[in-house]
């Protein structure tokens, strides 16, 4: 019997889930996500750097092995080689601490993350998950230990002794606090519909296809939370670039007030690190929107009408395959749009993105509460979802109301605030004589 044939049909034994692999098995797992981590984290750069070059007519790396795919690597052995300068005055042992408290929770997320379903290990007569482990709680467990990088940011820009990394660190706990509550309240609806946190639970509920009536058709649409819970999805994706300091929400780094933020003292192999976990976190929240929302590592329609589509090794070039799509919009984002300013930053993450979530909550609660006491069909949810989403991109584009200036025209004999116009700007050293002080002297 050829292994392809072993592995579609219904497996002998049940599946034991996680937890019961054998040592080696934990192990050889352990290494493969290390190694698919680091290796795409070189492609991702690489692509990066093609793609935004494409956009700005240029060409971008092309000269370190076959189309430039080496580049990122000699760069990643430059900075090994380089230098390791330190500043003076700086807390060394948190200095050093930061980049790996960074590094480690980066590749920690992915314990939880399915990539395929129950297959067999070649050359082996032993079955296992395509998923390192699972917990009843695994998407909180997640965003936990998303939420501890933030410290190694904070801590560099503390230990850096230096004015532009402190304000730099400050930013980005600020912005991973505002954005966290968005996230987070994204995954509630996905609880709701799904009944558990576990991935593994989320990923197979997301299996049935769904179909809505329109003009007297059935169209079939898939079961992803995606479409189900549409005004979720974009939240999510807001959050997630907002969560990992990506264009045009990096403005823990911005150039032209904070030189490099939190990054500003650090050289060589801590730089790279600090380098290394942004490009993983990038992979990380787009493997978890491709789990919770996407369908994980179910194949897409048409593909799905195979039936051997979801069985064996195959799950996995989707799952990938799709978490590269949230990749490149990254890419395509920083490509294409600017820099926010702060207050504008913030102000999505307070003002709109939450009360959406918190009205999207009460309207998910809600619907599934009458669907278990009346027979109600869970197409009205996207029409509702379609509702919401259109009122809140008519309300980004309605202009906002300009205040009356009743104080009229100035008055030059009031005293001078230094804090008016919302900076502070010092008095002049010289008071010129205003026109009711010229007429008074004559």
């Amino acid at each position: 019997m050829s292994p392809i044939s072993l592995v579609a049909r219904p497996l002998a034994v049940p599946d034991a889930g996680v937890g019961n692999d054998p040592w080696w098995v934990v192990v050889l797992k352990v290494l493969i996500i290390f190694v698919f981590l680091v290796v795409l984290t070189l492609f991702n750069i690489w692509w990066e750097r093609r793609v935004v070059a494409r956009m700005q007519h240029r060409i971008g790396p092309n000269v370190h092995g076959p189309f430039g795919l080496l580049q990122s690597l000699a760069d990643g052995m430059k900075l090994m080689f380089k230098e390791d300068l330190m500043p003076k005055g700086v807390d060394r042992f948190v200095y050093v601490a930061a980049p790996v408290i960074v590094s480690i929770p980066a590749f920690l997320t992915f314990a939880v993350i399915p990539f395929g379903p129950t297959v067999k290990i070649p050359f082996t007569d032993t079955y296992t998950r395509l998923q390192l482990t699972d917990l009843p709680v695994s998407v909180l467990y997640v965003m936990a230990i998303a939420s501890i990088g933030i410290y190694g940011i904070v801590l560099g820009g503390w230990s850096s002794n230096s004015t532009y990394s402190l304000l730099g660190g400050l930013r980005s706990s600020a912005q991973m606090i505002s954005y966290e509550v968005g996230m987070g309240l994204a995954f509630v609806t996905v609880f709701l519909f799904a009944g558990s946190m576990s991935t593994w639970d989320i990923v197979q509920a997301q299996g049935s296809h769904q179909s809505i009536n329109l003009f007297g058709a059935d169209i079939p649409i898939p079961g992803w939370y995606a479409f189900l819970l549409f005004p979720s999805f974009v939240i999510y994706v807001v959050s997630m670039i907002g969560e990992t300091n990506r264009a045009p929400f990096d403005l823990p780094e911005a150039e032209g007030e904070l030189v490099a933020g939190f990054l500003t003292e650090y050289s060589s192999m801590k730089y790279a690190m600090f380098f290394l976990a942004e490009y993983i976190n990038m992979a990380t929240v787009s493997a978890l929107a491709t789990t919770l929302f996407l369908g994980g590592y179910r194949a897409p329609w048409p593909i799905s009408i195979w039936e051997g589509a979801n069985s064996g090794f195959w799950p996995v070039l989707w799952f990938v395959g799709k978490m590269m799509c949230f990749i490149f919009f990254y890419i395509w984002l920083r490509g294409t749009l600017p820099r926010l300013r702060y207050d504008q930053f913030m102000k999505l993450g307070w003002k709109i993105l939450i009360p959406v979530s918190l009205a999207w909550i009460v309207l998910v609660a809600t619907v599934r509460a009458v669907g278990r006491e009346v027979d109600f069909q869970r197409n009205w949810l996207l029409v509702a979802a379609g509702i919401v989403a259109l009122i809140a991109v008519i309300t980004m584009f309605l202009p906002q109301k300009k205040t009356e200036d009743k104080s009229g025209l100035p008055d030059d004999d009031a005293d001078f605030d230094a804090f008016a116009g919302g900076f502070p700007v010092p008095p002049p050293l010289v008071k010129t004589p205003s026109r009711s002080e010229e007429a008074d002297r004559g």
